[in-house]
């Protein structure tokens, strides 16, 4: 249980442990309040009551909570002035609650949306000409590559839906209404904006200056010609809301923000086709992986059971057990970043949003977690020579990108796992390995578990089907309600949006 008792409120515990106050719900009847400006916690049956630091809760957040308890609820939430209210029936408390509070320990990431997050922190302006995220448009961590343009005679005119949102200016100075035209991603998204600019300025719509263009009077390739791109002010066109604006862009779900101009933001998202937008974290099932016995292993071929050459916290080579797979889909054909090194020649094929660990040329002890997309020439990755001897930390030569069927993210009892003779992390979407490896260790306790009552099983067997295994929904479901947007690849971000 998260909290024993309320006279154990000095405890050890988080500020959002001791707010929600799990026990009580076993008495019967909890209430949650603020009383004198402090959080209480009230049980019908013994009313004793526990006074709580302020904490910070989404109201979608407190009723997140209730529906994933399974409880009958008696009351609604109320939120006045700051307060939460929250009044609970009996019901049943699953009692895998600390499980889903667990932050986000992410494999490829899930398919598209589980709706817009809560972002408590304060929205800070972009600065004139700043974009985000911090690489250029049509890349992977962006919006992605330039597909063709698009014109009335097009096979992919069909892609575009015209958007008829009256919160929404469109300049239109065709008078053809082509700037009304767009994908189906881009819409969504601008719907979403249009929302939170009413909200932000109550009286203030979104104008839209560009949309689609036929007629040629962008730049070549761009994102205007696909329906990817609009260019936005508010009605009121004051020009000192445009930094606010380009944030609320940002938060909307944008997949490329940028405070293009003293005259309007030039927003862009990624295709409706594109890999890139179907890509979370994973490896090609033609990636290598080494046996106990020095055998290589194709990634697609790995069984629960096998081990494989990993590496502890300490940066030792050693044996890890493989416990399964968080994506499985032989069919997929998505884009990966190819990391080469030279002296030795190795090359690491992954997807943007995995991690890879950056060493320094001297210890493997300093290494850190970072994006495959944030690796360039000249970092330091570290290199095993097939043996349980010191990994070596080699210079990138070349960064390059491939295309290929087929994307598999293993984990291993120790979170890392040596491929192509490159240690990289398990994980993906999350920069901060640590957390998503402490999220899976209800998944290594279970394999535990599993050895120790079947010892004989036999390891050439796995159950897993094809997908995003349930674990990792999970765990990214409840992620992108806890953490913060900044924690996550822009990749991720397009899943959350």
């Amino acid at each position: 249980m998260l909290l024993s008792h309320p006279s154990n409120a000095g405890g050890k515990m988080s500020e959002l442990e001791r707010f929600i106050g799990i026990r009580a719900f076993i008495s019967g009847e909890t209430r949650f309040g603020r009383e004198n400006s402090e959080p209480v916690c009230q049980t019908a049956s013994t009313h004793k009551r526990l006074t709580l630091p302020p904490v910070k809760l989404s109201r979608s957040f407190v009723s997140h909570l209730a529906v994933t308890a399974n409880l009958q609820c008696a009351q609604s939430v109320a939120i006045e002035s700051g307060r939460y209210c929250t009044c609970f029936g009996s019901g049943r408390w699953v009692a895998s609650i600390r499980l889903l509070l667990t932050p986000c320990g992410l494999a490829c990431g899930p398919g598209r949306g589980y709706g817009n997050r809560r972002h408590p922190k304060k929205l800070t302006p972009l600065a004139y000409k700043q974009f985000i995220p911090n690489v250029a448009e049509k890349t992977l961590g962006a919006s992605g590559k330039y597909e063709g343009k698009i014109t009335k005679n097009s096979e992919r005119y069909k892609e575009l839906i015209p958007n008829y949102n009256p919160d929404i200016i469109f300049k239109d100075e065709e008078n053809t209404n082509a700037d009304r035209l767009m994908t189906k991603r881009c819409k969504d998204k601008l719907n979403s904006l249009a929302i939170s600019v009413m909200n932000q300025w109550p009286g203030v719509k979104l104008r839209v200056t560009e949309g689609w263009d036929e007629d040629g009077h962008h730049s070549d390739e761009s994102l205007h010609y696909e329906g990817r791109a609009v260019d936005i002010t508010t009605s009121d066109r004051d020009k000192s809301k445009y930094g606010m604006l380009s944030r609320l862009a940002v938060e909307a779900g944008f997949d490329w923000v940028y405070y293009e101009s003293k005259a309007h933001i030039h927003c862009s998202v990624k295709a409706e086709n594109s890999v890139a937008a179907k890509s979370g974290g994973c490896f090609p099932g033609s990636g290598t992986v080494t046996l106990a016995d020095g055998r290589r292993k194709h990634i697609r071929d790995l069984k629960v059971g096998d081990r494989v050459l990993a590496a502890d916290e300490r940066g030792n080579v050693l044996l890890s057990d493989f416990i399964m797979f968080m994506d499985h889909d032989p069919k997929t054909r998505r884009q990966f970043i190819v990391i080469e090194t030279s002296e030795p020649l190795t090359k690491l094929t992954l997807t943007a949003a995995h991690l890879v660990f950056i060493g320094n040329a001297s210890d493997s002890l300093g290494a850190t977690a970072t994006f495959a997309s944030n690796v360039k020439p000249g970092d330091k990755v570290l290199v095993s020579d097939g043996t349980r001897k010191a990994l070596k930390s080699v210079t990138v030569k070349r960064i390059y990108t491939e295309e290929h069927e087929g994307s598999y993210a293993p984990v291993t009892a120790h979170g890392t796992i040596i491929v192509d003779q490159v240690l990289a992390s398990c994980y993906a979407v999350i920069e901060n390995h640590k957390w998503a490896h402490w999220a899976f260790a209800p998944v290594r306790l279970s394999h535990k578990l599993m050895t120790w009552l079947f010892p004989a099983r036999d390891s050439n067997v796995t159950f897993q089907e094809d997908g995003i295994h349930w674990y990792s929904n999970v765990l990214f479901h409840i992620g992108s309600w806890l953490l913060d947007r900044d924690s996550f690849h822009p990749l991720g971000i397009s899943h959350l949006s």
